[in-house]
């Protein structure tokens, strides 16, 4: 989990000419990392083939 101290380092890496949109996309990445790797140690995981069809859709 990151703690506030990292997630404040994780925006004041963001260029000078970023804006909240460019803070809030980073922040949001990082939650969706952190998601995934704990549904992932939960054993809540699909195959490489659901993947495969899943993105297809995605891109149909």
């Amino acid at each position: 989990m990151y703690t506030k101290q990292q997630l404040v380092e994780a925006i004041e890496s963001l260029p000078e000419d970023a804006n909240v949109a460019d803070a809030l996309e980073r922040l949001y990445l990082i939650f969706k990392i952190e998601k995934g790797i704990e549904q992932a140690e939960a054993g809540v995981l699909i195959s490489q083939e659901e993947a495969r069809q899943r993105m297809a859709r995605w891109l149909a």
